[in-house]
């Protein structure tokens, strides 16, 4: 069996699943931000009469959306979150300001290798670069099973793996890798298929990098996506996960995939997810010139220490270009932390960078980085759909900290190399 397979039944007290076996598994943990929290809670006391829930424990609430309530209805919803934690007994409640919801958790040790996550959001396969299975469900789902019960059913997945292979061209991050891969397979390329990122590029990459790969998984239909653990994995449990004794299941010798895929990373350049879809990569020499108004650093694909320092390297004593506005935000607070430490917010502060509460940044703009109708933005967040950000018909570029960084500076979009 492969690290799913076996996670899957030792959560569904098997000795052995198979791919299209349907298991109820035990879940781990059950994740979700300000927006999910307020649905699930609502099916549960509406729907559900006179339900409890099982495990408070096992429950995380995250606000990154509404970081600062913009508005009363805004407010109200997350009031109705804190007073339903607080008569349900669920103390994992990480208010504004912590952060972006899956680097919190991760930040914060509430996982394990070899545990099952599950979370009403889209991004939540993030986790299987450290030994987990993690993967979506719907409110109700979350709600009648994760709440009520503790537990999850899943049909398990084929699996397919994409190998990874050769030394990447300057300029071109594991950003821009995890990006092509969604626009090679297309947006249904791998629907409910487990994907096991491997080869020497993956295998040489910190956790850092390896995450952005199955936190993309669902951009091509995934149900789940994983890197098979090994030491650098089991190095990054033991620093930053709450459980000091875990087991790190590997894949077993021999096994078979439905499929596999292999990318040579030496010969692609810098990416850019286009409008109107995130599976709209180009490399960046089709889209180079396009002039921006706004640029970002910051969401669940972005907004990290090393994002944050190649932005400072880049705007080091220089200004942002006139007329772009740059947006950034930390991913969480220990990350906010170090670049003051570092004195990045100095620099980006002094180049005309406006800096904003570790949060989900503009992601769907409930409170930062609306479009108007014919605005440009460029930035490091993981979705573009037409009307997210403002106006519909805005448009909406996704990239890479270096490419980001280097548009920010000449007013449209521009190779980094």
């Amino acid at each position: 069996m492969n690290v799913i397979e076996k996670i899957l039944a030792r959560a569904a007290g098997k000795k052995q699943v198979r791919p299209g076996d349907v298991v109820v598994a035990q879940v781990d943990l059950m994740v979700m931000h300000d927006l999910s929290s307020n649905f699930v809670m609502r099916v549960f006391e509406t729907e559900m009469e006179n339900a409890t829930i099982r495990d408070p424990e096992r429950i995380a609430f995250v606000f990154d959306h509404n970081f600062s309530p913009a508005t009363q209805q805004a407010a109200e919803a997350l009031a109705a979150v804190r007073r339903f934690a607080a008569r349900h007994g669920i103390r994992k409640v990480f208010d504004c300001g912590h952060g972006s919801v899956h680097h919190c958790i991760i930040e914060n040790g509430l996982w394990a290798p070899g545990q099952v996550v599950i979370g009403c959001d889209s991004h939540t396969p993030i986790y299987g670069a450290l030994g987990v299975f993690a993967t979506g469900v719907g409110n109700n789902s979350m709600a009648a099973l994760g709440f009520g019960e503790g537990l999850a059913w899943f049909r398990v997945p084929e699996t397919m793996r994409v190998l990874f292979y050769g030394r990447p061209r300057p300029g071109v991050t594991a950003r821009d890798v995890s990006q092509y891969l969604v626009g090679h397979l297309g947006e249904d390329g791998a629907v409910y298929k487990a994907v096991e990122y491997a080869g020497p590029y993956i295998e040489a990459l910190e956790i850092e990098d390896r995450i952005l790969f199955p936190l993309m998984s669902i951009d091509y239909g995934a149900k789940c996506g994983y890197v098979n653990p090994d030491e650098k994995t089991r190095t990054f449990a033991q620093a930053h996960s709450g459980c000091k004794e875990f087991d790190l299941l590997t894949n077993d010798p021999g096994i078979t995939y439905s499929k596999t895929l292999e990318i040579d990373v030496s010969q692609l350049e810098p990416q850019v997810a286009c409008p109107p879809t995130v599976g709209n990569v180009k490399p960046i020499s089709e889209v180079t010139g396009i002039p921006i108004d706004v640029a970002e650093i910051g969401g669940s694909t972005g907004g990290r220490l090393s994002d944050i320092r190649t932005l400072a390297a880049r705007l080091n004593g220089r200004r942002v270009a006139p007329g772009v506005r740059l947006q950034v935000v930390p991913a969480s607070r220990p990350i906010y932390r170090a670049a003051l430490r570092e004195g990045l917010v100095e620099t980006l502060f002094d180049a005309g960078a406006n800096i904003f509460p570790p949060s989900a940044g503009s992601n769907q703009a409930f409170n930062m980085g609306a479009l108007a109708e014919h605005e440009v933005m460029l930035s490091t967040q993981a979705r573009n759909f037409p009307g997210r950000n403002g106006h519909p018909n805005a448009r909406h570029y996704l990239a890479s900290a270096e490419t980001v960084a280097a548009s920010a500076l000449t007013g449209k979009i521009t190779d980094p190399r």
